[in-house]
């Protein structure tokens, strides 16, 4: 099958994405999210008049480097986040609480652990749900920032989302005892619930491309991860079937939408991961289930193993390879992606691969260890490569 049979049976599939754009079939990309520098920071933790001034200048600069560049689908760089996870800050069914592990970090450039880190996944660990999710009040409107990126964007743009099954974090035994759930299964289908009505809003804004982010699955590749949940009377292969069908539920009812997961490995302040282990360990289980349009997944590393893996993943679902690491500046050679890409082709046809960078520049306020001109070069090189393997 050719690149373009391939984008012909992608824009006429049930919910495939809106062919409104030259280039209906997204073959470079980035994952999320772009530096920001510290005023930028600070003005999204206060979202003041002045401060939401700010906040816009620095999407319109998001929207204007990725266009110049030529990425097929972009962003708005999430710069108006503190945290990629959002639902916390606007569902108030979550508390703070000492009870919630932390990952287990590592791989940092300044030390163990860089700066504090903050945001969802930091040194204190997760918040934890204490009130149903179905009941508890909104603090606003997690799509409102689509419609500022929707404004000023003139190439396909995307929105990103923490995955229902992420949530599996944010529940303690303990501490959430009094939500009144049955199970943790029912929380995330009431999670999975909220995040669809979220998707339902950013469709009424015309977004047509969402991208659930899904560390969680990242976390099964790593033994230690595994060994710790079965010790703690866990079953992995069990929660990772059910969450799969969770995260791919998400968009059931949903038309004119590319719908799209992300695999992160760990993300953290000054480059810092948290997973080991290749996707062998999941692939059986996990990527069959997923029925979604684009599966992106970092393979910037050794710790993610060969490319063998994407055999288990469903004909049609495009697999987006991150080849291009967001954690150190060091730029990668032409030859060597181009020799990784068609190492990849011979498990995965090459017209259902795409390339982008492994993960966001900034998950978190502590940005990875990359300067602006490194961050460029990077998606210029994405799109370079991307323009030669899969032309027109």
């Amino acid at each position: 099958m050719t690149a373009e049979e391939a984008a012909t049976r992608e824009a006429a599939r049930p919910g495939a994405a809106s062919a409104t754009f030259s280039n209906s079939f997204p073959r470079a990309e980035t994952v999320g999210s772009l530096l920001r520098d510290d005023a930028v920071v600070r003005a999204a933790r206060r979202s003041s008049p002045a401060d939401n001034a700010l906040l816009g200048d620095a999407v319109r600069d998001a929207i204007r480097l990725q266009e110049e560049l030529g990425l097929d689908v972009i962003s708005d760089g999430e710069v108006r986040r503190v945290s990629w996870a959002q639902t916390p800050r606007f569902v108030d069914a979550f508390s703070a609480t000492a009870s919630q592990p932390a990952l287990d970090w590592r791989g940092a450039t300044e030390g163990r652990w860089g700066a504090p880190p903050t945001g969802a996944e930091g040194r204190g660990g997760n918040p934890a749900v204490n009130r149903r999710v179905a009941a508890a009040r909104r603090l606003g409107d997690m799509a409102a920032e689509y419609a500022f990126l929707a404004r000023y964007a003139t190439t396909r743009t995307k929105f990103t989302m923490p995955a229902p099954s992420y949530h599996r974090r944010y529940w303690s035994p303990r501490a959430s005892a009094a939500a009144g759930y049955s199970s943790p299964e029912e929380f995330l289908s009431e999670v999975r619930d909220y995040l669809r009505s979220v998707a339902h809003h950013l469709i009424d804004l015309g977004c047509d491309y969402i991208q659930l982010d899904a560390p969680n699955y990242g976390s099964l590749c790593d033994p230690d991860t595994l060994a710790a949940m079965r010790a703690a009377g866990r079953d992995p292969e069990a929660e990772l079937a059910f969450d799969a069908a969770l995260d791919s539920s998400l968009f059931d009812g949903l038309t004119g939408v590319t719908s799209a997961l992300h695999v992160c490995r760990g993300n953290g302040p000054a480059g810092a991961w948290h997973s080991a282990g290749g996707y062998g360990a999941i692939s059986p289980i996990l990527f069959p289930r997923l029925t979604v349009d684009r599966l992106l997944l970092e393979y910037d590393s050794d710790r993610a193993g060969g490319f063998e893996p994407l055999a288990d993943v469903r004909d049609g679902t495009v697999v987006v390879l991150g080849l291009l690491t967001t954690k150190s500046p060091r730029l990668e050679d032409d030859g060597d992606l181009l020799a990784r890409i068609m190492e990849a082709a011979r498990v995965k046809p090459l017209a259902e691969l795409a390339l982008s960078t492994q993960c966001g520049f900034a998950s978190v306020p502590v940005a990875n260890p990359v300067t602006p001109d490194a961050q460029r070069a990077k998606l210029e090189l994405v799109v370079r490569l991307a323009r030669q393997v899969w032309p027109g």
